[in-house]
């Protein structure tokens, strides 16, 4: 029987390979779907565990969080200054370390921050040590730089036409551990040196950007502005706080205990601060995302479906054009158990094969995707199968033995007569 099936396939292989393409296609949309929403789960959970309580200006939570743990380009309102002192002094915070943006190299963020976030990030440096001097920069795992290389921080991007500051380079001194966060394409240099580029810090005010008449004297002024804030990249790091703290886009924050966690975050989501679990503000992501996948879910299943029946049509068609030799195998004897086993193995396998060939293209797209994905975020996105993935494979195993089995029913159930005279 199983030499007959194959000889049938090799007869027919063009269809055969048709058929098993149209199953994998079909089978890998739903796979792919499935894989890459668990690994943006996964990466995301992980990236935002290791930051606990995030505190910034009141607005939206959902920006505080992609702004300051997964470094995503966007204006953060600024907070008073005097909480991060006031955090500081708090006996129920282990640290609390201030985040600054606005710069960049190569495309790579540029954050300003304390060496307590440095080393709570991974728990120590794969090369070099952390900066110890306003010139000083740490970089992220995935950063492509060496140690001693130096790094011309730009304000804004390149197509955005920002400009490159002038009165300080920093010089890379260390490399951080790969965390599978955003961090990894971070360039993390001390939040003092940020502030003195950028005129703050209690050395010169801000430049009011409404002051400006057109484009042309708004990049003269940050220029001439550059050349006035002279910094010092000697000057040691002092990460203590006082009543010179300028505004801050957000602070993150490690407190002591779970309960001060939760007392901290009550504290500061009144009035002009927000206080928020990074978890937290997955979660309703998460949801959106779920709302998603649901839909994207149900057009597989709708292709699937269709597949399904057109692999219907397409079989029974295929037994009535083989009526013939279906009848002259009964004439010579063949049982009908033995005309319905051939049939129904026939499709069963070619089924089979576009399954198996779908969970490993579904794969390989998730793979992409999150390869992709990881590329432009620096979030590490860990594609793989759970097992709940099983049930899944195995419902779509019986559903394709319970369809093959129709067009075997009807090669079992017709006359060798009527078929030798048709």
């Amino acid at each position: 029987m199983i030499r007959f099936v194959l000889a049938d396939l090799r007869k027919y292989w063009l269809g055969s390979a048709v058929i098993v393409l149209i199953v994998a296609l079909a089978v890998a949309l739903g796979v792919a779907v499935t894989l890459q929403e668990r690994a943006l789960r996964l990466g995301s959970a992980r990236a935002a565990d290791r930051f606990d309580l995030v505190i910034g200006a009141a607005g939206s939570e959902n920006q505080l969080v992609l702004s300051s743990v997964f470094l995503q380009a966007s204006p953060l309102p600024l907070m008073d200054g005097q909480v991060l002192t006031a955090l500081s002094a708090d006996p129920r915070v282990a640290w609390a370390a201030p985040i600054g943006f606005g710069d960049s190299f190569r495309g790579y963020p540029i954050v300003g921050t304390t060496t307590a976030l440095v080393h709570s990030l991974t728990g120590g440096l794969s090369d070099g040590k952390v900066f110890a001097r306003e010139g000083e920069a740490v970089i992220g795992a995935s950063v492509t730089l060496k140690l001693d290389d130096q790094i011309k921080p730009m304000h804004g991007s390149a197509e955005e036409g920002g400009h490159t500051h002038t009165q300080l380079a920093y010089h890379v001194v260390g490399r951080l551990k790969p965390t599978g966060t955003a961090w990894d394409r971070a360039v993390l240099v001390p939040i003092q040196a940020v502030w003195h580029i950028h005129g703050m810090g209690g050395h010169h005010d801000e430049v009011d950007e409404g002051d400006h008449h057109d484009e042309h004297d708004q990049v003269v002024e940050i220029h001439a502005e550059d050349e006035h804030n002279a910094v010092d990249p000697d000057a040691p790091v002092d990460e203590t706080w006082d009543a010179a703290v300028p505004g801050l886009p957000a602070i993150l924050v490690k407190p002591k205990t779970i309960a001060d966690a939760y007392k901290l975050r009550q504290q500061y989501r009144a009035g002009a601060t927000l206080a928020v679990f990074p978890a937290e503000v997955l979660t309703r992501l998460y949801a959106t995302l779920g709302d998603a996948k649901r839909v994207l879910f149900a057009v597989a299943a709708g292709s699937q479906t269709l597949v399904a029946a057109s692999l219907l049509l397409v079989t029974v068609m295929h037994v009535g054009q083989r009526r013939r030799q279906i009848g002259a195998l009964r004439a010579f004897g063949a049982p009908r158990r033995a005309l319905f086993s051939i049939v129904w193995l026939e499709l069963f396998v070619l089924v089979a094969l576009g399954l198996v060939l779908g969970f490993a293209l579904g794969y390989a797209a998730a793979l992409a995707i999150s390869g992709i994905v990881a590329g432009g975020s620096g979030v590490s996105m860990p594609v793989g199968f759970a097992r709940e993935d099983a049930g899944f494979a195995a419902a779509l195993f019986a559903f394709a033995a319970l369809i093959s089995s129709v067009p075997a029913i009807l090669a079992y159930r017709q006359p060798p007569a009527s078929a030798l005279r048709g």
